[in-house]
């Protein structure tokens, strides 16, 4: 299959594409600057901007298939100013890659989403069905979520993916948490009794691929581990990976007072199932925290 990555210079991106091409796959990047891949014969990249119209739309039409990972970080205050870099770097690429896949024969489109789509649920369990919630996360998800689903407009197929916090060696959530936990000064945010939404970066991969392959599957689909945590033991299970006490706790006043509005991407309790990919027998290889956590901490 050949395959059209936009965004797949990041952390997922870094892990997917070369384990897109040892399956068989031919993969087009689409960069603004130099890659992460080294040199390899079916691997390509291509100059271009996909907040932008440009060119690089006329390459689509030559693959079957097309994965959107583009997004600013959300890792921020949430100035307004942030905010739209956020909802934009999302929206605005998606528009332009269905846009590219108007007028073409079928195609599949995977763009990437988030379990921030509904919102700060309490206890509620979140299958693939459960509705938006509310929230500026949850507002972006959406306007991303529909923005990628206009492709089935044109007769395509459209996989949404909604990550939990991606767990894997070499970045991501991790990279920030580890040198604190490292020196001992881990522990719960706020109550810590939000549920914490996780998955590990290879089951990410692999969820993505066996979206490629299989036509069956579309619509949106939560990509998080069958095993759901709080937050507190989830800070639990980090400290006793790295056999570093967890006792120092962030309240969630002061979360809110450094972080403001952004204080809610830590705070906000989403208790999510892969309900679909389980019905589906997708095999996670990753099911548990402890074995992820115990992988991921690895360097």
């Amino acid at each position: 299959m050949r395959i059209f990555a936009v965004g797949a210079t990041g952390f997922i991106g870094r892990s997917l594409v070369p384990a897109l091409v040892d399956r068989g796959h031919e993969v087009t990047v689409l960069a603004r600057g130099t890659v992460p891949f080294p040199p390899h014969p079916r691997i390509h990249v291509l100059s271009g901007n996909p907040m932008q119209a440009g060119p690089w739309q006329q390459a689509v039409a030559d693959h079957e298939a097309v994965i959107n990972l583009a997004g600013a970080s959300i890792a921020t205050r949430w100035t307004q100013e942030a905010k739209k870099r956020i909802l934009d770097s999302r929206v605005v690429s998606t528009r332009n890659l269905v846009a590219a896949l108007a007028g073409l024969p079928p195609k599949t489109l995977v763009c990437a989403n988030a379990v921030g789509y509904f919102g700060d649920s309490g206890d509620a369990l979140l299958d693939d069905d459960a509705p938006a919630g509310k929230g500026f996360l949850a507002e972006v998800a959406a306007a991303w979520q529909d923005a990628a689903l206009e492709a089935t407009a044109h007769g395509h197929r459209g996989v949404i993916t909604r990550f939990g916090v991606v767990l894997g060696p070499g970045g991501g959530a991790l990279a920030q948490m580890l040198p604190i936990f490292r020196l001992g000064l881990g522990g719960r945010l706020g109550s810590g009794q939000q549920w914490f939404p996780w998955v590990h970066i290879r089951d990410v991969v692999d969820a993505i691929a066996f979206a490629l392959e299989h036509p069956h599957v579309q619509g949106p689909i939560n990509v998080v581990a069958p095993e759901t945590v709080t937050n507190a033991q989830f800070t639990a299970a980090l400290g006793k990976t790295l056999g570093r006490p967890t006792l120092l706790p962030v309240p969630a006043w002061v979360l809110r007072l450094v972080l403001g509005e952004a204080a809610a991407m830590l705070l906000s309790s989403l208790r999510c199932v892969p309900k679909r990919l389980m019905e589906w027998d997708f095999c996670f290889s990753y099911p548990d925290v402890a074995t992820a956590l115990r992988h991921a901490t690895q360097a």
